[in-house]
Parts: C-alpha cells; sequence; structure tokens
C-alpha cells in the first residue's frame, strides 16, 4: 500500500478514541453556495459525538473586508477556548467530503504553534455513510485556556504576493477550477477579474483527493509535480479566499515540503483589485 499522509487519520483510529480525554473533534465543514449546503444545520442535524462547529465565515478577522480573513492570535485563542479546545490536545478536524473545508483549519492550528492536528479521512459524509456514531446532541464543552505561538511567516500578505509576482522569488499554486483559472468560468463572487497571477499554475482542489481520501503521497508528488511545481523551491498557495488553498498546503507539507507560504487574501483581494496583474489562459 501506498504511503500516505503523516496529517490524516482514518475513521477506525477515530472511533475507537471517541470520548478520550484530550480528544478535540472539530467539523470544519463549509461551502461555496452553488452547492446549497447549509454546514452549521448539518452539524446540528448530525455531527461526530464530541464533535465542536468551527465557523469559517465567524472565526475571522472582524475589521477584514475580505472573507475568511484570519484573526489576529489573540482572537483565535478567545475562539478556540470558547470551543474547550487546548493546544495541548490532540485535534481531528473534518468536513463533509473529506478534504475541502477542513484542511483551511488544520493549517490555522499549525500556524497558531498545535502540531497535533489531523484530518480525518473520507470526511463526515462517508463515517456517516458507514453508519459510524453520529448525534444531534449539542457538544457540551467547558471552556479552555489556549496558548499561542503564531508563525507569521507562512502567511502572505498582498504587499509581499505583489513582490511574489513581481520577481519570481516563489511559485504560486492556485487551487481554483481550471475554468476560474483560465478566466473562461466567471468568478462565484461578484466584481472579481477573472483569470490568475502571472506565473501562477493550477492544481485544482479535486485533484488532490479521491472519493474523500487524500491522495497517497507518490500520487501528490506526481501531482503536484504535473502542474508544474517543483518541490524543491518555495511556494505560495492561493485559491479563492485562503480556504482551499490549504488542500495544496496540507499536499506539500505531508512531503515534507517545509519552504510554503499561503496568500490569505487569494483571488478575492488579488481579483477585486485594479492594479494587480492578471493573466488568462493556461499556465
Amino acid at each position: 500500500m501506498s504511503e500516505k499522509s503523516a496529517f490524516v487519520i482514518d475513521a477506525d483510529w477515530l472511533e475507537k478514541r471517541l470520548g478520550t480525554p484530550g480528544l478535540s473533534i472539530v467539523d470544519a465543514s463549509w461551502y461555496m453556495p452553488a452547492l446549497k449546503r447549509d454546514a452549521r444545520a448539518e452539524y446540528d442535524a448530525a455531527h461526530i459525538p464530541g464533535a465542536v462547529f468551527f465557523d469559517q465565515d465567524l472565526v475571522v478577522d472582524p475589521e477584514s473586508a475580505l472573507p475568511h480573513t484570519l484573526p489576529s492570535a489573540s482572537l483565535f485563542a478567545r475562539f478556540a477556548g470558547s470551543m474547550g479546545i487546548s493546544a495541548d490536545d490532540t485535534i481531528v478536524i473534518y468536513d463533509g467530503p473529506g478534504f475541502m473545508a477542513a484542511p483551511r483549519v488544520w493549517w490555522i492550528f499549525r500556524i497558531m504553534g498545535v502540531f497535533q492536528v489531523y484530518i480525518l479521512d473520507g470526511g463526515f459524509d462517508r463515517w456517516k455513510a458507514a453508519g459510524r456514531p453520529v448525534t444531534s446532541e449539542p457538544t457540551r464543552t467547558a471552556p479552555s485556556f489556549f496558548h499561542v505561538d503564531y508563525d507569521a511567516s507562512k502567511v502572505v500578505s498582498l504587499a509581499e504576493m505583489r513582490k511574489v509576482v513581481d520577481s519570481g522569488s516563489a511559485q504560486i499554486a492556485d487551487a481554483r477550477s481550471p475554468g476560474r483559472f483560465e478566466g473562461t468560468d466567471p468568478e462565484p463572487r461578484a466584481g472579481l477579474r477573472s483569470g490568475h497571477m502571472p506565473g501562477a499554475r493550477n492544481v485544482p482542489v479535486g485533484t488532490l483527493s479521491q472519493n474523500g481520501e487524500l491522495l497517497p503521497l507518490d500520487r501528490l508528488k506526481t501531482t503536484l509535480e504535473a502542474a508544474g511545481l517543483d518541490l524543491s523551491k518555495p511556494i505560495v498557495t492561493s485559491c479563492g479566499s485562503g480556504v482551499t488553498a490549504a488542500v495544496i498546503t496540507l499536499a506539500l507539507q505531508s512531503l515534507g515540503h517545509g519552504d510554503n507560504r499561503l496568500y490569505d487574501g487569494s483571488w478575492t483581494e488579488w481579483g477585486g483589485m485594479s492594479d494587480t496583474p492578471v493573466v488568462t489562459g493556461k499556465a
């Protein structure tokens, strides 16, 4: 069997440990409006016993006009603590399909200083379909102190992204669909130009998993290299609003690639500006 990511755990592992002290389970589901899925309503109807809901539209910087902007370290600590999560916990994160929104929250916890954090392979859709335990009962947690050790070096700002594009100092990996990347499909958010940053490579998020499971390491490497990425050089990941970019980040870190950062504003910021360079067509 091909080797899997060290950041992924399977359903058997999690089911055996339900209710274990020091284990925090986080439902990080989030969906684009076109999918017509309400993540919070689905959580309220059924979730893994003990799971808390991480609202990716709420746990953000309240001062930012962009969606999903990282909150400050202190604000994130308050959010995490209010969910009963400690930085010393073993944290398991899941979303509905498997590898769409959960990696974003995995990445946030990691840059906030938590390293015992994993993602459930197969996601909640498979968990539920397999008849594993679910509940609609609210998860009751006591507030916890969450110690933050924030690594700002893993986050790219607009000013830094401009320098990367101008200088070519890092490769750019864009997780959006080929149509959005090439500029043949409109952006789902109004007011954004179509296309991509000069020099960017397209790694559509769906190419990194199959049937809700993250690809094994050899196939992750092949997929990333086939997109034109040199895994010996720096990479900045991007997407529509900073959520699915983290799936590429997960793939890179699973392969031992350490020199990667995530552009938090992503295309919502870049494509919404009037003076940022945008090109269309294939990479």
